[in-house]
């Protein structure tokens, strides 16, 4: 029977074993991969030969988390679930963490979710710089269920912990080494041999021989964990009052500092089997799937195409969504021609273009060096004589049909031949758009939200006659830039104002039967929409 993953064990001279996990391409958990880690443990264990254990992942990936695919079986009885804790506490307490001799978690590229968990269970972690480890669970409507909600906060403080986990955000490996995750960080060419030397280094007492589990050093006293705690229930009821799975977290994580971790564990699994069944759970994962589902186009991404180099974007018009898409582009380093019609808006547009980067550097996210360096990437122009050498143009301007024909119609003139012709348009017929134009081919729906460079959705808009190869080009750009692309047809709203505009004129309907609006409003906030349609 073919199994799902695997793990390899390859003994050195040195006496140290080296579990690697193999199941392209992110080395997914699955549970054949979670049965064989548990068996190459014991098979170290029982061997004279080996002395300690290097846990690693192949080709440059520890692990990116337990196989989500896993969680449809489960979830409509077509897989199995092994018996409540087999993973937290058979596997990862009883057996790697228990276990007579030192392992160390060799973490380059992810461990995220189950993958930060087995790492976890280890007595020591070494990392590379760049390797990015945090337990995202809660996105998917579940809680870390491999030992995470009880090994995190011992390792990292309650408040940190707290913050990863009901935050869903990875660090990379430098911060991990500040906080206490990992133990030290070294190249990617060097880490094996820093395990094998750290593995060795416990076994003679020169390291620390630690069971995650059970360290209290940072955990704070009963009082002021309960304090924080209940501040983290009520931040998480705020963010998202009718979620469950959040509160349910840090109930796993109380019990574990009140009960003992012992408890905690147990707890974890009762929480993790009641989230895994729910509507929100079932939902998200069918949501993970969906994005990811995004970049395969019967008809267009099966025909072997590979994307063009972008090299040059040009935006037409410097308003709101103009500078926004403009913004987007820049961050992902591709240079950007912004184009208006007087200097007074070119200056707004390069204004509003600064005002969205100088945002990320008074959050700490860009450098001032960056923000020059991202800022260098925009060139402001009044004329179409730099757009000769551009590969893609985006127009964004208002929604106004024979200004767009004329804009296209210059277009044509202006760009290369080979050049991408894509508008903004959230509503107009792609078709009637490019009616004065010859190129049909290669015009596209480029169709982004508002505020353009935080807003991960792109609605790829493609006529019967767009080039398969245009599709391609525009989402690796769109991928380029962290955006989520969908291809849609060229229909009345496309497919998210297809479905915005019956929901904004059934308000409206119920308003004129004599519904207050501001009611209408708070049900739908309530409900869990982030705003009323009429706010």
């Amino acid at each position: 029977m073919a199994t799902n993953g695997t793990t390899t064990i390859e003994v050195g001279a040195d006496g140290v074993a080296v579990i690697t996990i193999i199941n392209p391409p992110v080395n997914s958990l699955s549970f054949d991969v979670l049965r064989s880690l548990k068996e190459r443990f014991e098979e170290a264990l029982r061997r004279d030969d080996v002395k300690a254990i290097v846990v690693t992942g192949a080709k440059g990936r520890f692990s990116g988390g337990f196989d989500i695919s896993a969680f449809g079986g489960i979830q409509n009885g077509t897989v199995e679930a092994p018996n409540r804790g087999f993973v937290a506490v058979d596997i990862l307490t009883d057996t790697v963490e228990a276990a007579r001799k030192p392992s160390v978690a060799a973490i380059d590229g992810l461990a995220l979710g189950g993958g930060l968990e087995v790492a976890m269970a280890c007595h020591a972690r070494i990392s590379t710089s760049s390797a990015q480890l945090g337990l995202p669970e809660l996105q998917l409507g579940v809680i870390p269920g491999f030992g995470g909600t009880q090994r995190l906060p011992r390792l990292v403080g309650l408040s940190k912990a707290l913050g990863m986990m009901l935050m869903s955000k990875p660090i990379k490996g430098v911060e991990a080494q500040s906080l206490g995750l990992v133990d030290a960080v070294v190249p990617a060419n060097e880490l094996l041999d820093t395990a094998r030397r750290w593995a060795l280094d416990i076994l003679e007492r020169r390291k620390p021989w630690l069971a995650s589990l059970y360290r209290t050093d940072k955990i704070e006293p009963l009082g002021e964990a309960r304090e924080i705690l209940k501040f983290a229930r009520a931040q998480a009821h705020k963010a998202a009052p009718n979620l469950k799975h959040p509160l349910l977290c840090i109930d796993a994580i109380e019990e574990g500092i009140v009960s003992g971790p012992r408890a905690g564990l147990w707890k974890e699994a009762d929480v993790f089997e009641e989230v895994l069944r729910s509507d929100t759970c079932k939902s998200l994962v069918h949501i993970f799937f969906a994005q990811r589902g995004t970049s395969k186009v019967p008809g267009v991404t099966d025909l072997a195409l590979k994307p063009r180099k972008i090299r040059k974007v040009a935006v037409l018009g410097g308003g709101l969504m103009g500078s926004g898409i403009a913004t987007a582009l820049i961050l992902s380093n591709y240079p950007v021609i912004l184009k208006e019609v007087n200097e007074n808006f070119l200056q707004a547009g390069v204004g509003r273009v600064k005002a969205n980067l100088q945002s990320h550097v008074k959050k700490g996210n860009m450098t001032r060096e960056k923000f020059e360096k991202t800022l260098s990437l925009l060139k402001g122009v009044l004329g179409y004589e730099d757009f000769r050498d551009v590969d893609m143009i985006i127009e964004a301007v208002i929604e106004n049909v024979s200004l767009k024909q004329e804009i296209f119609a210059d277009l044509e003139k202006y760009c290369p031949p080979h050049c991408i012709l894509a508008s903004n348009t959230s509503t107009i017929d792609l078709n009637l758009i490019g009616e004065k134009t010859q190129s049909h081919d290669r015009i596209v729906g480029a169709h982004f939200f508002s505020p353009a460079h935080i807003m991960p959705l792109l609605e790829i808009v493609c006529t019967e006659k767009t080039s398969p190869q245009v599709i391609v080009d525009v989402l690796d750009v769109g991928k380029n830039i962290k955006k989520t692309p969908v291809v849609v047809g060229n229909c009345t709203g496309f497919a998210v104002n297809r479905m915005f505009f019956p929901y904004t004129q059934a308000a409206f309907l119920l308003v004129e039967h004599g519904a207050d609006l501001y009611k209408i409003d708070r049900v739908i906030t309530k409900f869990g929409m982030p705003m009323g349609p009429f706010r």
